[in-house]
């Protein structure tokens, strides 16, 4: 295996990194996070129309590019550093994975083509009020075709034209069903949290219509695969706002002068950009090897999940808090970005179970 990036990934992220300083620099960051919305529907329209990301890792025959998943990985690392608003996570780490790796032939061809032009803003509702990521989480049932209930937690729920919800089948068993972003008894409501840079939904399901698009013979293991592949791309997304995290406390601790010298040539603060260093690597080995394990879908996907998961999410956590303590006072304000990197790397360290629950899967995952 090679884990050196192609010369045709690395113009990947050189174009991808263009065109995020270009549309998503800290000030329209920080408009998008307070609007209701949470995005520019220009900017999401030429991501699917001219550059094709929303269509990256869907086949060619469902509209899309083709690429694998470290090709994914690629872009959601740039999209990482830059905090980009918008709903590009939930559409095609969350729905478009799902239909791939859990849909039906049917659904594929429905939904899946819309995903790739960035024509539908699509998502997952599978968490439930009671928080929980596994399957004894989920207790909503579907009935005579229609559902009833709550899912909490919704990646970009409030916006999405298409939503997938997990939920258990009347026949038995656990079934996916994709529901309209706009039916008759669904409401959907933003919710407040610590990081408006990524929105989030509750969506209350009150008879809504829903139709069934799981493939023959759904379990809870084909949806263990798809939130391992969710888990690898926010790895991949917190490896790229760490990086910037250490980059922003490194280029200060070079500029910022204290006592006539640089506040990075005293020992204290290089030991601090030391350990975000290796950490920071570290997490890039991790979720680079997820990456690789993705694209294959082997076996080793659902122990690296996890250990890239529990790492990664401590690593940008660090990393973030490192990088306010090394700006010291101007760290603490609002005006400066190093906050919405820490409200951006706390949320994502919760986001599908924090690192002691993924330590606890792994464990049970190698037989531990």
């Amino acid at each position: 295996m090679n884990f050196a990036f192609s010369e045709e990934q690395e113009e990947l992220r050189k174009v991808v990194r263009q065109f995020l300083d270009a549309k998503s620099p800290e000030t329209e960051v920080r408009r998008l996070m307070d609007t209701t919305e949470g995005y520019d529907t220009a900017v999401w329209q030429q991501m699917g129309a001219e550059m094709g990301l929303q269509g990256l890792i869907i086949p060619e025959n469902y509209g899309g590019s083709g690429y694998g998943y470290v090709e994914l990985g690629v872009v959601l690392e740039e999209m990482g550093k830059a905090l980009l608003c918008a709903p590009f996570f939930s559409t095609v780490a969350l729905a478009a994975n799902t239909l791939l790796h859990a849909g039906s032939e049917d659904a594929k061809k429905t939904y899946l083509p819309g995903i790739a032009a960035g024509e539908t803003i699509a998502t997952v509702a599978f968490t439930e009020e009671n928080g929980r990521w596994d399957e004894a989480g989920v207790t909503m049932t579907e009935s005579g075709g229609k559902l009833t209930g709550t899912k909490s937690f919704v990646i970009d729920g409030h916006i999405a034209d298409l939503v997938i919800v997990l939920a258990k089948s009347s026949g038995g068993g656990l079934g996916l069903y994709a529901v309209d972003g706009k039916a008759a008894g669904l409401t959907r409501t933003a919710l407040s949290t610590m990081d408006q840079t990524r929105k989030q939904a509750k969506l209350e399901f009150n008879g809504v219509e829903a139709t069934p698009i799981a493939k023959a013979g759904f379990s809870w293991a084909d949806w263990s695969t798809v939130l391992d592949l969710a888990v690898v791309a926010l790895a991949a997304e917190q490896v790229g706002g760490a990086q910037r995290c250490l980059d922003m406390a490194v280029e200060y601790a070079k500029v910022r002068v204290q006592f006539g010298r640089p506040i990075g040539s005293f020992q204290a603060i290089k030991h601090k950009c030391a350990d975000m260093l290796l950490e920071v690597e570290s997490a890039k080995s991790a979720a680079y090897y997820a990456l690789w394990c993705a694209a294959e879908v082997n076996d080793e996907l659902p122990s690296v999940a996890s250990l890239s998961k529990a790492y990664c999410s401590e690593a940008y956590f660090h990393a973030s808090a490192e990088n306010i303590q090394i700006h010291g006072g101007i760290g603490f304000t609002w005006e400066h970005p190093a906050h919405l990197y820490f409200k951006r790397a706390k949320s994502s360290e919760l986001l599908f179970g924090d690192p002691t629950y993924h330590r606890e899967l792994l464990a049970q995952r190698i037989g531990l």
